[in-house]
């Protein structure tokens, strides 16, 4: 580390020592991410408190040709916020960064730093009367700059769009240190190149998102959640299309589960079991939220299920009755992603497909995973409304770790063939990261991978920002 003294040095004076982390004991619980896949080095872990303080700190980084790892919740499952093993990056954490800045409710807007936690924000606009409808499982740790960098769905995306749906601006620090303040609540700007997109999804590579202003929306009257039995991944098809005709606007929701992924949360799934009667290896969560009135809107869900009953659609359903059983129906499908590591290493891949496609790739790639490795199970989930699949591969029994770790390149090059196969990207909202970037160049086209670089070179002529990233 003595080489990088005077970095280091030079930071303590720019934000403080105390926020200036070298030691191996405070720089670790930032050098691996959620997956524990990936674990990197860094020079010092930096936490500046304002856009000023980032500014600084990239501005020496530039002049000391040290490279850069945003970071916002570390909640990422691709790597995308570790720093590379060798220890030349500092990572630039965005965790003070906490501030609600405006809530312009007229505009119907929330402009807020880049390290506000998603619930964070969620809160506030529900204090304000409005709605935030971003909604994923990490909500509770991961953070809005996090979220804008890979672009994040979750579970409301069916209705409300994800990330660059919902942003109207950003606040960003590009690689010289500069800053460029696009913080404007405008629905309409034709004013050129819209250089907010170009940094959603970016993963931070091209800048560090300090800030952002956010769409709200107003806060629905009444929400009623439920719980169906399929007989088959084409009902699942054919009631999503039911559900967009005869309620449109209030689908907020729709979340194909398999039951061996319900079985994962065993105390729900004994509840649910003494209430439905699940047959089939398929269910679906879905959700509509109104402006009615509660009763109305029961009334609009019982008559919807009803329809699909005689269309022999669903097998049974269970409707929530209260907001406490709402959650509840929610939390199994939100605590799949961590009941699922009880298996033993597994395989993610979060995948999208067009919905028509979505049942034959699953029963296609089912009968050749099994003939790549009979001893693997499926654990499928995911927002079939958008066609955004998590697709996960778990050993049945946890023994066999070492060998599904040991597949795991001929199992991913297996699911993303299928993935392409059927018109589908491998990578929905999760990002590219370290998980992905040998992969990308296969998937995309010459063309967009040398336009990606273009971009890259012009912004970040040095490539500090977050190497071995994307590209």
């Amino acid at each position: 580390m003595e080489q990088y003294r005077h970095f280091i040095e030079c930071c303590q004076k720019l934000i403080g020592a105390e926020y200036v982390y070298i030691s191996d004991a405070d720089k670790n619980p930032f050098l691996t991410d959620w997956s524990k896949r990936y674990t990197g080095n860094a020079i010092a872990v930096l936490r500046p408190k304002n856009t000023q303080e980032v500014a600084e700190l990239v501005t020496l980084c530039c002049e000391e040709n040290i490279s850069i790892v945003p970071q916002g919740g570390n909640t990422s499952l691709c790597g995308g916020a570790t720093p590379q093993s060798k220890g030349s990056s500092a990572v630039i954490s965005m965790s003070r960064l906490n501030q609600i800045r405006e809530l312009d409710l007229d505009n119907s807007t929330i402009t807020l730093d880049a390290g506000v936690i998603l619930s964070h924000a969620q809160d506030a606009a529900l204090n304000a009367g409005k709605l935030f409808p971003l909604s994923l499982a990490a909500e509770g740790s991961c953070t809005i700059g996090g979220n804008l960098g890979t672009n994040a769905g979750g579970v409301q995306v069916l209705r409300y769009g994800n990330m660059r749906d919902l942003t109207l601006g950003v606040e960003v620090v590009t690689p010289t240190g500069s800053v460029f303040n696009g913080l404007r609540g405008l629905r309409k700007d034709n004013t050129g190149y819209s250089l907010k997109d170009i940094y959603i999804g970016s993963e931070g590579t091209l800048g560090i998102i300090t800030a952002a202003t956010l769409k709200l929306y107003p806060l629905p009257q009444s929400k009623v959640t439920s719980l169906v039995t399929i007989k088959d991944i084409d009902c699942a098809i054919k009631l999503i299309h039911q559900a967009r005709e005869r309620c449109n606007a209030d689908l907020t929701a729709f979340e194909l589960i398999s039951t061996r992924a319900i079985n994962l949360v065993p105390n729900k799934a004994r509840n649910l079991r003494s209430k439905l009667d699940i047959l089939s290896g398929w269910v679906v969560l879905l959700e509509f939220s109104s402006m009615d009135k509660e009763e109305q809107s029961q009334l609009q869900l019982e008559t919807f299920l009803g329809e699909a009953f005689e269309l022999e659609l669903i097998t049974d359903a269970v409707i929530s009755t209260s907001i406490q059983q709402s959650k509840d129906l929610w939390s199994i499908r939100e605590n799949i992603p961590e009941a699922q590591l009880k298996l033993g290493n597994i395989v993610k891949h979060d995948i999208s497909l067009p919905i028509s496609n979505i049942a034959n790739f699953i029963e296609e790639t089912e009968v050749k995973l099994n003939m790549l490795w009979p001893s693997m199970q499926t654990i499928i989930f995911g927002h079939v409304g958008d066609g955004n699949l998590h697709y996960n591969l778990a050993p049945i029994s946890p023994e066999l770790s070492e060998e599904i770790e040991e597949k795991r390149p001929l199992i991913n090059e297996l699911v993303h063939n299928q993935v392409y196969k059927y018109s589908g990207s491998f990578s929905a909202e999760h990002g590219i990261g370290q998980a992905k970037r040998e992969e990308l160049p296969l998937r995309k086209s010459s063309v967009e991978i040398e336009l990606m670089r273009k971009i890259k070179k012009a912004l970040d002529p040095k490539n500090i920002m977050n190497p071995g990233k994307i590209l």
